[in-house]
């Protein structure tokens, strides 16, 4: 951004407070609480805003709407914040495309590819050699739909590389359609099969080796009764050319698969056989099957295996998979006919003490076969680390990386090489290609480049200590020099849930943004993600899920204590199951932390069970069904620990109307109770977007606008330079 412009669109954003001042912020809209009690098991559950669960009601519609109004008459009267946007969007719209999702198949590679310039990321293909030069368009969202509202949840690429499978969905409602496009012309081939993706369940494809057909995965029709609808995903075959009425059931509940299946395709090599790994809802309890050509599924592994997601399936059907057995993971190898299964497989790969292999949720690649080789990636507290062996499991060579860094994908090449993305904090990401021939790396052209730099800052790792004496990490980036005197404002992010890894990845314009406003960013590593391993997870779940609250607290306090900030200067970030964790601060140490930012938060555990994505989470967080589990959920549940006169911190709420991962009631309910216990003059706001869901499948202008509100929301509450922030330092 030029810095006449900077100036004149900060000058015309203090304008604007002079007519609308922020501190005459509006009277929170009332809505009247019930007496709705619930008896579970044996104790009395209030829920006095239960009427709030109905979205559709036009009190409650209204009620939201006016929130809406509140929450936007603050953040857009705030000092600077035009510049803040105009900043935001300089510093995005300035950085080079990235490419993301890279899979090779025949003469092209295929790869997602997200320009600043549009609103959507697009699928396309370049040469074998991933020369970006050579990049040509094969799917465009924006293009189908210009008001940037539907997105590509996922696709897979034929093994010959002439076709592409690809789930669209509109208005970040992840209600995905599959479509299939001929790779040369961009031409749809095949009638779309509806149903085929839908949070949490999520969906999947594999190719056959012929790329003549594949299997897919397909929730229940509208002849199911309608609750049951985003639950029993079951995977069937389809044949090119054929009418989808006739593709044939393949794995299903005839299987045994339960209603919460999760259900993750893989056929990478192009193999005759195919793999099916079906996770049992969220908590990292796996089954795999080997599906045949003929229809069969054939099981190959049982939950008591302890082999988790992210097996892969080689050409000749032989199966690799890690093995939690020992939680650090080791690798395990059967062969076909299978017999015996996982139980009877052959551990090539030892676990290690001081890394565990990462998990294998969706996203997560633990396990790469490249032609002779098996990468395997580990994780040690937050930064990953990857080595090659052979396929016996022998040789192994560490991959050169930065120090605290991380590996997001690794793709294979015909030749046996790999593309591999590398992030740090303080540099965009990069692909580099390792070489099968020398195992030496290289740069490659696939990296981005950006106008944000961080060359005035470092990156500190600390170790908090929880309250049960666990050491807890935590990043600090700051700039370079600071003096530990307490009065810096501080960002702490957390998420701890699912064995999901906070690792490295490139801070961006929102740390970027806050540093120039004179604050610090930084990351803790709670339990309940997979840092350390399985038993890092196991002990932030379920009856255990205090444990992450209780790291998240002693985070901030160590930042407290070694002098980075104050209680008033400190602020809490999360979302989605992070955003359950900023619920928690807010109830359990309401004086931590001067201003909260919860996104897409789960707040009421005692109900959302009964929504279809909380039924997936019971083996996560648990059930009110069970005496044990309920006792724990009731104990933390947001919703249910807000007291009446009590002095909250401020509070900014985001949630999606399109949510189907965490319905946007809970934001609704946690919220008006809240706004009625508050003792304090700290704001309770609450901010519903009606074009978006959980955040995935967002529009760049939607992503803008929402970290321009959380930043706006934290300079003032911090008293922070938002001038600063919005010119650059």
């Amino acid at each position: 951004m030029r810095p006449l412009l900077a100036a004149l669109l900060l000058t015309a954003g203090t304008a604007a407070v002079a007519a609308t001042p922020a501190s005459r912020l509006m009277p929170a809209p009332v809505f009247p609480a019930g007496n709705t009690v619930d008896t579970i098991q044996g104790v009395k559950v209030a829920d006095p805003y239960r009427a709030l669960e109905n979205g559709d009601d036009p009190k409650v519609e209204a009620w939201s709407d006016a929130q809406n109004d509140r929450t936007r008459a603050y953040l857009d009267n705030l000092p600077g914040r035009q510049a803040v946007v105009a900043r935001l969007t300089s510093l995005i719209k300035a950085s080079s495309p990235a490419y993301y999702g890279l899979q090779a198949h025949g003469p092209r590679v295929f790869a997602t590819y997200s320009d600043p310039a549009h609103q959507q990321p697009m699928l396309v293909t370049m040469n074998a050699a991933a020369d970006p030069a050579s990049r040509q368009p094969l799917v465009d969202p924006n293009t189908l739909d210009p008001a940037g509202h539907t997105a590509i949840d996922w696709y897979v690429a034929s093994p010959d590389g002439t076709k592409v499978a690809v789930s669209l969905s509109k208005n970040g409602s992840e209600d995905g359609t599959l479509h299939v496009f001929d790779a040369a012309t961009g031409r749809e081939i095949e009638t779309p099969i509806d149903r085929v993706q839908y949070p949490t369940g999520g969906g999947s494809l594999a190719w056959a080796g012929d790329s003549q057909g594949f299997w897919y995965t397909r929730y229940p029709d509208t002849s199911a009764p309608e609750s049951e609808r985003h639950f029993h995903l079951q995977a069937y075959w389809h044949k090119l050319g054929t009418p989808i009425a006739s593709d044939r059931l393949v794995l299903g509940e005839k299987d045994g698969l339960p209603r919460t299946a999760e259900v993750f395709l893989d056929n990478g090599e192009g193999g005759a056989n195919a793999l099916a790994s079906v996770q049992l809802g969220d908590g990292g309890q796996w089954q795999h099957y080997v599906l045949t050509p003929g229809g069969k599924a054939i099981q190959i592994g049982k939950y008591a295996d302890r082999v988790i997601g992210g097996a892969v399936i080689a050409r000749d059907g032989t199966v690799y998979g890690v093995s939690r057995l020992d939680p650090m993971g080791r690798v395990v190898r059967l062969a076909a006919p299978y017999k015996g299964g996982f139980a009877a497989a052959k551990a090539i790969i030892a676990a290690q003490s001081g890394a565990a292999i990462i998990d294998g949720g969706p996203g997560n690649t633990p396990l790469v076969l490249a032609g002779k080789h098996l990468f395997v990636s580990r994780i040690a507290g937050g930064p990953t680390e990857l080595t090659s062996y052979d396929l016996a499991g022998g040789h192994p060579a560490k991959v050169a990386l930065p120090p605290l860094s991380s590996v997001g994908e690794i793709a294979a090449l015909p030749d046996g090489s790999a593309l591999y993305d590398v992030s740090t904090y303080l540099a965009p990401p990069r692909f580099m290609r390792w070489d099968a021939a020398t195992g030496k790396v290289s740069e490659t052209a696939l990296a981005v480049t950006s106008p944000i730099s961080f060359a005035d800052a470092e990156v500190t790792r600390i170790f908090a200590t929880s309250k049960d004496g666990t050491k807890v990490p935590v990043s600090v980036i700051a700039k370079k020099g600071i003096k530990l005197d307490g009065s810096h404002p501080v960002l702490l992010y957390g998420y701890g849930g699912y064995g999901v890894n906070t690792v490295p990845g490139f801070a961006g314009t929102r740390a970027r943004l806050f540093l120039d406003g004179g604050g610090i960013y930084a990351i803790a590593n709670i339990r309940g993600g997979g840092e350390y391993g399985q038993k890092w997870h196991e002990q932030g779940m379920l009856t255990k899920k205090q444990n992450v609250f209780d790291d998240f607290a002693a985070a901030g306090e160590d930042l407290i204590r070694r002098g980075y900030t104050s209680h008033q200067k400190l602020s809490l970030l999360g979302g989605s199951n992070g955003g359950l964790l900023m619920g928690a601060e807010i109830t359990q140490h309401p004086g931590l932390a001067r201003a909260v930012v919860s996104a897409v938060g789960i707040y009421d555990m005692m109900r959302v069970e009964l929504d279809p994505n909380g039924a997936f989470n019971i083996t996560e967080f648990g059930t009110v069904k069970d005496p044990a589990q309920f006792k724990a959920l009731y104990a933390y549940s947001p919703y249910h620990r807000v007291a009446k006169g009590t002095k909250y911190p401020a509070v900014l709420m985001l949630t999606g109307a399109n949510d189907g991962r965490v319905n946007p009631l809970n934001s609704r309910k946690f919220a008006a109770a809240l706004q009625a216990a508050n003792a304090g003059d700290n704001p309770i706001l609450l901010r519903t977007s009606k074009t978006s869901g959980h955040g995935i499948g967002s529009s760049l202008d939607e992503r803008i606008g929402e970290s321009a509100d959380i930043l706006m929301f934290l300079f003032d509450q911090l008293d922070m330079d938002a001038a600063a922030a919005g010119r650059g330092n």
